[in-house]
């Protein structure tokens, strides 16, 4: 029997705390793209559109795809840019009937209006299509997975990795479950528990440590007969919600009591563990002491500004580690990225090779990670911005910085854009001719995610909190929502 199916993408991560609210044009930067247009571009990559489209030939199905539609992790979401995103979906809905629906979510969308996005997206569907037809969403394990998400939604399935690289097999898992449920095979419900902290203390990263053995865990759990999904989500703590963190799901059916008993040896487990903390965050100048005295002889240097994470809504303009990577005199270095459009713009009416004095970056909240400097670089390029990703997260998907600029202060090629973007490939340096795996220290502003290309370059990793607008420093930041005491802002 061949279903209808419907699908879309939808996805944003919300940074409370950002001064930058989200709307259409946002999405536009990144991608917000119709039917076809995003089949063209996502159907065959590592999307979870492409784990639809994979479920969707090896059952027959008939698929209509809405859109696929994300922005930069950045501010609340504007409710005319929601409801513009949610538009495409309920306009299918009224327009034909379907069998099932399959949305490629996040998890952590906040809305100028309500805290809940994903909730809110799925009470609008099911208002439309009541409680019979089955949904199926797949998440960020960065998601704050709410208990009207678990409601409204049959079927939740998270990605397994962090940094994220199988967003395909979720897809594809997802749609197989959805499937069985079309078929009147299963009938799935999501259970979920939750510990009172802000996010999993390691963020859920899967490369080493603890998730590594509940991720295995799950997986095994998943293999009986009347479990379908478990999903450990180590939530995102720059979103300021009610219900916020770490959470433990176990889509299936039967005895639920098992499943939730399962579940909460999980989150136990999570809690803890809350004190041992993998990375080693060590403050600007600590960075910068070691960047000057290191040695290549195994590769670069590789520093992450965890805490200036565009990926994360952090503005990506702070000037605290380069500034101290300059004072230290380091050489052979490249940085990327300086968020700064302005700079940008002024950079146009120069000449490739002339020197120039400029003013980069701190802009936004010189509060959170330092204020501008001021500068005399050699512009070395200028671009529209533009790349194409060649490694294990993006390959093959398009992306741009908007308007970009290289320049070079001291012996510091600087990589300075539009568009506020992490580092998670390398050619996000190799499109504007750096070639970070010929230099002795690499300076990137990314959490994790830069780990899966950039760690087989590395000669060693080390990790900064340059007291950006994501610093583990989470007394920094006006928490007013989160439910009290939470771990760790209050002594539980």
């Amino acid at each position: 029997m061949s279903f209808n199916v419907l699908t879309a993408e939808i996805s944003h991560e919300t940074n409370y705390f950002s001064l930058h609210k989200t709307g259409k044009q946002a999405f536009m930067a990144r991608y917000a793209l119709l039917g076809a247009a995003a089949i063209k571009e996502r159907g065959d990559e590592n999307t979870e559109l492409a784990g639809f489209l994979d479920a969707g030939r090896a059952h027959d199905w008939q698929i209509t795809h809405a859109l696929s539609a994300a922005a930069g992790p950045s501010g609340k979401v504007r409710r005319k840019a929601f409801d513009w995103l949610c538009g495409p979906i309920l306009a299918e809905l009224k327009k034909h009937p379907f069998d099932g629906l399959l949305l490629g979510l996040h998890g952590a969308m906040g809305l100028d209006f309500r805290e809940d996005g994903e909730g809110e997206l799925l009470r609008r569907i099911r208002s439309l299509v009541g409680d019979e037809m089955p949904i199926a969403i797949t998440l960020d394990p960065h998601a704050n997975v709410s208990s009207r998400m678990c409601e409204l939604a049959d079927i939740i399935v998270s990605f397994k990795t962090y940094p994220h690289i199988d967003m395909r097999d979720i897809g594809r898992q997802a749609g197989d479950i959805l499937h069985r449920t079309m078929a009147g095979e299963i009938t799935p419900h999501t259970i979920r528990v939750s510990r009172p902290m802000l996010e999993e203390v390691n963020g859920g990263r899967t490369d080493i440590g603890p998730m590594i053995e509940r991720i295995a865990t799950a997986r095994t759990y998943e293999k009986q007969a009347d479990v379908f999904a478990v999903s450990i989500n180590a939530g995102f703590a720059s979103a300021d919600v009610r219900e916020v963190g770490p959470t433990v799901l176990v889509t299936g059916q039967g005895d639920f009591t098992a499943h939730t008993a399962f579940a909460e040896t999980i989150a136990d487990d999570i809690w803890e563990h809350r004190f041992d903390v993998l990375n080693d965050y060590l403050d600007v100048d600590e960075t910068a002491a070691i960047a000057a005295t290191y040695k290549p002889d195994k590769g670069p240097l590789v520093i992450a500004d965890y805490a200036d994470n565009p990926g994360a809504g952090g503005y990506g303009d702070s000037t605290a580690l380069l500034h101290a990577l300059l004072d230290a005199g380091v050489s052979n270095t490249c940085f990327a990225p300086m968020v700064d459009g302005a700079a940008v713009q002024a950079l146009q009416t120069a000449v490739v090779g002339q020197q120039v004095k400029i003013t980069l970056g701190g802009r936004t909240d010189p509060d959170f990670g330092g204020g501008p400097l001021a500068l005399e670089a050699e512009l070395v390029s200028l671009s529209d911005g533009h790349f194409i990703g060649d490694g294990p997260m993006i390959h093959g998907l398009p992306g741009s910085f908007g308007p970009s600029a290289v320049i070079r202060v001291d012996n510091i090629e600087i990589l300075v854009v539009t568009i506020p973007r992490q580092i998670l490939d390398l050619q996000q340096f190799k499109a504007f001719g750096i070639d970070p795996q010929s230099k002795d220290v690499v300076a990137l502003k990314s959490m994790q995610h830069f780990r899966a290309a950039f760690e087989p370059i590395a000669g060693e990793i080390i990790v900064c909190d340059s007291g950006a607008l994501c610093t583990i420093r989470y007394e920094r930041l006006p928490y007013r929502n989160v439910p009290r005491p939470i771990f760790p802002l209050d002594p539980l």
